[in-house]
C-alpha cells in the first residue's frame, strides 16, 4: 500500500478536484479519493455524502456543507460553482465531494465548466454510480445475458422539479429492456403510467432500493401497475434507485446481503419466464 500511495497524484494548492464519494458504504471510495480527502484543506460535500467518508478528511481541513435536495431550502448551485473558484483563488487545495459519480446526474459538469470560466485546474475522480452500485448491493445486476442487451438511465425530475417533458416515453419504453432511474420516487405514479401507456407490461417488476449500500437500505419490489400504491403504503422516503425490469427477478437469487441475515436465495428465479418465452 505505501508504493501504491506513492505514485496518487498530489493535490496543488488552488485546484479543485470534483470527486465520487460513491453511493453511501465508505468501503466503496476510490483510493484516488481517499487520497484527495487525505490532503484537501476544504471539503465541500453533498447531501448525499455519508457523513462516515468524510473521516478520512485530515482532521484540520474544513467541512462545508451545500447539499440539494428536492423541497427543501439548499444553495443554488451557481453560488457552489462560485464558491469552489473562490475557495481555489484563496489558495486552497479543494475537494468538491458528491454522492456517487460527479458527471452521472450530479452536476459535476456545470460546476466544472464554471471551474474553466474562471481558469481554476481541476481534477475529475469518477465514483461508483448508484445505479450500478446501489443495485448490486440489493442483488440486482442491470445487465443479465438472458434477460438484456441494453440499460438506460434517465432522471425522473428536472430542473423544475417536474418529470422531464422532453423525454420521448415511447421510445424509452421500447428501446431498452432494462430502465434505472435516478429521483423518481416522487413522480413513480405518472413515470409509470407513462411506461405502460407506451407499452410495458402492468406486470413487469420494479424495485426501490433506498438508501442503497449504507445500513439502512431497503428495498420494496412491486410492480409497474402497484409501484404508486405500495411505495405510499411502504412509507419509504428517497433517496433512492428505481430500476424496472426483468432483471429485478434475479434478486430472489443474488440477494447476498439478505443471504447473510438468513434469506433463502432461490436457484432459479428466471424459470418460470424461460418457460413462458420457450412456449
Amino acid at each position: 500500500m505505501g508504493a501504491m500511495k506513492s505514485k496518487l497524484p498530489k493535490f496543488e494548492a488552488g485546484h479543485v478536484w470534483l470527486v465520487g464519494a460513491g453511493p453511501g458504504d465508505p468501503g466503496l471510495l476510490t483510493l484516488h479519493a481517499v487520497n484527495a480527502l487525505e490532503q484537501a484543506d476544504v471539503v465541500v460535500y453533498d447531501a448525499l455524502v455519508n457523513k462516515d467518508c468524510l473521516s478520512f478528511a485530515r482532521p484540520d481541513s474544513t467541512l462545508e456543507y451545500a447539499g440539494k435536495r428536492g423541497g427543501k431550502p439548499s444553495p443554488q448551485q451557481r453560488d457552489i460553482s462560485l464558491r469552489l473558484v473562490e475557495l481555489a483563488h484563496s489558495g486552497k487545495r479543494v475537494l468538491r465531494l458528491k454522492g456517487g459519480d460527479p458527471f452521472v446526474f450530479g452536476r459535476g459538469g456545470e460546476e466544472a465548466l464554471t471551474l474553466v470560466e474562471h481558469g481554476v485546474p481541476f481534477r475529475i475522480v469518477p465514483g461508483i454510480t448508484a445505479g450500478i452500485g446501489g443495485l448490486a448491493y440489493a442483488g440486482i445486476p442491470v445487465t443479465h445475458r438472458e434477460t438484456n442487451q441494453s440499460v438506460t438511465f434517465l432522471t425522473g425530475h428536472d430542473a423544475t422539479g417536474l418529470v422531464p417533458d422532453s423525454m420521448d416515453w415511447s421510445s424509452i419504453a421500447k428501446g431498452s429492456s432494462v430502465i434505472v432511474m435516478y429521483m423518481a420516487m416522487k413522480h413513480i405514479g405518472l413515470i409509470a403510467s407513462r411506461l405502460i401507456g407506451a407499452g410495458r407490461s402492468k406486470d413487469e417488476p420494479i424495485a426501490f432500493v433506498c438508501n442503497a449500500t449504507t445500513g439502512e437500505q431497503k428495498v420494496l419490489e412491486t410492480t409497474l401497475e402497484k409501484a404508486e400504491a405500495e411505495v405510499s403504503q411502504s412509507g419509504l422516503r428517497p433517496p433512492a434507485i428505481v430500476v424496472v425490469g426483468e432483471v429485478v427477478r434475479l434478486r430472489a437469487a443474488l440477494d447476498w446481503l439478505g443471504a447473510v441475515e438468513g434469506r433463502v436465495l432461490k436457484q432459479d428465479p428466471l424459470g418460470t419466464r424461460r418457460e413462458k418465452d420457450a412456449g
